[in-house]
């Protein structure tokens, strides 16, 4: 082996290198993979899915109402929620109705939901109130509390798998 096929070894060893130090980085840092576990978040998500969550999401923006976001509690796995209140609102759900400080709000994604009347009077500073969009069985806020934005670990951006609903 000469000099030469030593530097182009040298070369093409560290392009290797590099990208495997990038995709390392992307997978700790910006993005990870989620499987839905339970039926939670049915028919949004289906028990199995794989999700892609984006880590920088709340880094650079903010949570808004309908996001489906991915935290950790109390050192369980994982939970995937959808968000339903934000900080200062007043949130209520009566007779399978949503009322964000008083006014009715209309749930696009859901399907004939039923609900136990819920209530919170105002949301902490900093915390959400996120619910699961099967709420005849979810374990969500409302068992649960409000969450920190310091749980939060990311939102959820693409369902990878199954392809045919990506």
């Amino acid at each position: 082996m000469d000099f030469r096929d030593l530097t182009e070894f040298l070369k093409d060893s560290f392009k290797y290198i590099l990208i495997a130090i990038i995709v390392i980085f992307l997978f700790l840092y910006v993005v990870s993979f989620q499987q839905v576990v339970g039926p939670s978040m049915q028919p949004t998500l289906q028990e199995g899915n794989i999700v892609i969550v984006s880590k920088l999401s709340y880094k650079f923006g903010d949570i808004k109402r309908g996001d489906i976001l991915v935290f950790e509690y109390d050192g369980m796995k994982n939970l995937i929620k959808r968000v339903i209140g934000l900080p200062g609102e007043k949130i209520e759900f009566k007779n399978n109705t949503l009322y964000i400080d008083g006014i009715a709000y209309k749930e696009s994604y859901l399907e004939n939901i039923k609900t136990n009347d819920y209530k919170v009077e105002k949301v902490e500073e900093n915390h959400y109130i996120v619910l699961g969009d099967n709420r005849e069985n979810s374990y969500d806020s409302r068992e649960i509390g409000q969450i920190s934005k310091d749980d939060i670990i990311g939102k959820v951006v693409l369902r990878l798998w199954p392809f045919k609903k990506m």
